[in-house]
Order: C-alpha cells, then structure tokens, then sequence
C-alpha cells in the first residue's frame, strides 16, 4: 500500500476511478484447455491481469526424497513475467512475493486436492502473471483452480478468490493496482464454494471487526458470479463437442 504524498483520490463523486460500483468486479474471462501438453489448463483475464495456469501431473515425485509415502505433494511456482508490469520489468526468477504467493497457493489446494490418492506421487502447478494489474494472487488460484479441474485430479470443490480493500471509509471490491498501491488495507480471501471454508485470509492494513465481516461478505457474493464462470469455462469444451455433432 501506498504512502506517497501525491496519493490519488480513490473515490470521486461516488465512484471508483475506472467507474466501477463499490462492491462490483472487474470483467472476468476463463477459458480452460489452454495448454496442449499439459495434463490441464486455463487462461484468465481478469480486468488487465493476464494469466496462464499449467498443471503437469500426478506422477512420481522427483527427486524421490521430495515425495510422500503416504499422500501426493504438490508444487506450486507462482511467477511474473519480467515484462507483465513496469515494476517487474526487467526482473528474472522469483522473488519474495513470488515465493510467499506460492506457498499460500499451494497450501489452498492442498486443501481441496484428494492427495491420499496418489501417494508418493507429486503434481506441478505452474501460474505464469503474463500482464499485471493488481489482484493477481486471487486471479492466479482461481484459475489455478480450473486447471486443476480439467486434468481430471479428483477435488472436494474447486475453490475462487477475490480481495477487498478499504479506500477512504469505503470497502472497495476486487482492487486494481492504483488502489493496491494507495487503499488502507487489502484482504485477498479465497473461499470453497460447497462448504464455505476459508482457504486463505490474508489482511495489510486495518480493518474494524464490522468492516472485516462486510469485507467477508462482499467476498462470498462476488463468489456466485466468479463460481459461475469458473463452471462456464469448464463446460465450454464439452458444449463446443455436442455442438459440432448435433449439427
């Protein structure tokens, strides 16, 4: 979050700076099977951000000692591209964030994952940022989780993400990275849809208890329509198949 002196106005006459309500997402896109040679796949845009998700597995860990006896692991490598963001630009191999990210990540998915099913074996989940504009942690799972729906790797849900943050004394939905940079706060908070466990809940910044619980529900009602699209873009394939033989 930002401390500049020269701090936007994040809200003017009501409104945010791109025109959106308080509460209302940026135009999301999934498309899913994006990747021949992966065992699955997605692509996503959501607002700016541009990112491809890649799941390679399950197969036998390796090295060996890196494996499990008794579960899958999974191994999840976030990263930017040095060219998604004029503050990435130039930068090659993972940072902190992108370390942090991808361990956070990992650890959503191993929540969902049924992993006592390949035990000894490892899954690659790779999340490449390949345009950036903020929110990227929560776009990267949610698309992270369609992927890992199209391999056909057997889940309890397939889970979505979203932040809230707090410009002024309002909570602002899905922040793009001008409000990233300037809110008083930032929640990312991804969430299981079927059962409405908390899979990641990371706060920067301060909010009220009454605040944060407002915060959580704009999460879950923002859920439907990203729930929603995750399931489009699962099903487009298929329909796009029966389409083509009923013709």
């Amino acid at each position: 979050m930002g401390s500049s002196e020269n701090k936007p106005e994040l809200i003017v006459n009501g409104k945010r700076l791109d025109g959106r309500a308080f509460d209302e997402l940026r135009n999301i896109k999934i498309v899913s099977n994006v990747i021949k040679n992966a065992d699955g796949s997605a692509y996503i845009e959501w607002g700016n951000n541009k990112i491809l998700a890649g799941v390679y597995g399950p197969k036998e860990a390796l090295p060996k000692h890196t494996g499990d006896p008794e579960k899958c692991v999974i191994k999840c490598r976030y990263q930017m591209a040095p060219f998604s963001s004029l503050e990435e630009h130039g930068r090659a191999g993972p940072n902190r964030r992108a370390i942090e990210i991808s361990k956070v990540t990992k650890e959503v998915f191993e929540n969902v994952v049924l992993l006592n099913q390949f035990p000894g074996n490892a899954i690659d989940l790779y999340i490449e940022v390949l345009q950036s504009d903020g929110g990227t942690r929560a776009a990267g799972i949610t698309c992270a989780a369609v992927a890992l729906a199209t391999s056909g790797i057997p889940m309890r849900d397939i889970p979505f993400a979203v932040s809230v943050g707090k410009a002024g004394e309002n909570l602002i939905l899905d922040m793009n990275k001008i409000e990233d940079n300037y809110s008083q706060a930032d929640v990312p908070i991804c969430i299981s849809p079927r059962t409405g466990e908390v899979l990641l809940l990371q706060m920067d910044g301060e909010l009220t208890t009454d605040e944060f619980r407002r915060a959580v529900s704009m999460v879950q009602k923002a859920g439907e329509t990203i729930s929603r699209l995750q399931v489009q873009a699962l099903k487009a394939p298929y329909e796009r198949i029966s389409e083509k033989y009923n013709q």
